[in-house]
């Protein structure tokens, strides 16, 4: 049996410390007795908090000083370049590092792909990608914060252990752990559409929302879930995982568990398998085994009805997922991203039309701000809250 949380004496020192550290983050330059008033804490609990942000170097005072009524104010702003990040998503086909501050400023970038590798190869050019970062220029005499890897599958966050990642055969793969072993940093193992979402939320087109959904539509199809500010996992930690979404009747009684209903169709693989049956029946000058998600928007571009009637039908297949979601979680937003959120100016307001009317409120449906950075972003996001006992706090009404 599980019962309610209550909070001590340090866990409530540790919400303080996370609202203060979040209001300085967002709307610094700021000063103590303004944070004070904003969060209706006492100045000197403030003043207290500060001085340990700043002995982190999370928070720094500036040389400049704001005047009010006589008095002069110290403000404060986070301090962004006191550490380093390394964010690294390990996509279904390509894999990407990035190595950035705290405020999300990429410094240097490693990108390998199309990678091909599985198993434990998987692993060795995870390792590869970091070690090229750690020894970049650009981290040379820097405190390295932690590193943050986004899996493409199903995955404990706390424990570190990949549960199942289809493109990567990676099955109950305790990847927190080997990498622990190997560099004596902190290290977190998260979804990779999950981080995505995180870094949406702090650097991209989710900014100033609480409520919002990421869809990352490549390889195959996932979204990561933001509920009052802070990541939704589910009770098992696969929540997002869309991909195995059922579309229509014809796929019941099938077996998706490697690779799901949805995502066999409307995904950038499902959408090529789509045209490539389509091109088998047709006498067109196109090598069928050929041929891309990129390819079938390009032809649908120049007017070519094969491909136009491939993405009319993936746009109806994620309007009913997007519907799906709208009345789920109410989200203000949802952002499309992945490989191919590129051709968005096809997809966004044919879904936005087909939905409207049949959900009780249209969110907004953008695209993604960070494209191919959003999960190593996130992932600054993720190793800032993991090393800093980082709390969000929801008062129910």
């Amino acid at each position: 049996m599980s019962y309610p949380l209550t909070v001590t004496a340090s866990a409530m020192r540790a919400i303080n410390r996370s609202a203060i550290l979040e209001t300085i983050r967002r709307d610094g330059p700021i000063s103590q007795s303004v944070i004070a008033e904003r969060l209706d804490i006492s100045l000197p609990t403030v003043m207290r908090i500060v001085g340990g942000l700043k002995d982190e170097d999370l928070v720094r005072a500036l040389i400049d000083k704001e005047w009010s009524g006589g008095r002069r104010r110290s403000l404060l702003e986070f301090n962004a370049e006191s550490y380093l990040v390394l964010g690294i998503d390990l996509g279904g086909t390509k894999m990407y590092g990035a190595l950035s501050d705290l405020g999300g400023t990429v410094l240097d970038e490693v990108i390998i792909g199309p990678h091909g590798t599985s198993g434990e190869e998987s692993y060795d050019r995870l390792v590869n990608l970091i070690d090229r970062l750690l020894a970049s220029p650009k981290a040379q005499g820097r405190r390295v914060r932690g590193i943050g890897v986004g899996v493409p599958g199903i995955t404990l966050h706390q424990e570190g252990i990949v549960r199942w990642a289809y493109t990567l055969e990676w099955k109950d793969f305790p990847l927190k752990a080997r990498l622990s072993d190997r560099y004596k940093l902190p290290i977190t193992v998260d979804n990779d559409v999950n981080l995505a979402a995180l870094g949406e939320l702090w650097f991209g087109a989710g900014q100033n929302t609480q409520n919002m959904i990421l869809i990352a539509i490549g390889t195959g199809i996932g979204a990561g879930i933001i509920i009052d500010g802070a990541l939704y996992r589910g009770s098992t930690e696969a929540s997002g995982e869309i991909g195995s979404m059922v579309p229509g009747r014809e796929f019941l009684g099938k077996d998706f568990r490697d690779f799901g209903a949805l995502e066999s169709v409307a995904s950038g693989t499902g959408i090529a398998a789509r045209a490539r049956e389509v091109l088998k029946t047709q006498a067109k000058q196109i090598n069928p085994d050929d041929v891309t998600a990129e390819d079938v928007f390009d032809a649908a571009r120049q007017g070519q009805a094969w491909a136009w009637g491939v993405i009319e039908e993936t746009v109806d297949l994620l309007a009913m997922a997007i519907a799906n979601l709208t009345v789920m979680f109410d989200p203000e937003m949802i952002i499309l991203g992945g490989g191919v959120s590129r051709s968005a100016d096809m997809l966004i307001e044919p879904i936005s039309r087909r939905i409207n009317g049949a959900v009780p409120a249209l969110p907004r449906l953008v695209t993604s701000r960070l494209g191919l950075r959003a999960a190593a972003m996130g992932a600054i996001t993720n190793v800032l809250h993991n090393t800093s006992d980082y709390y969000i706090v929801r008062k129910l009404s």
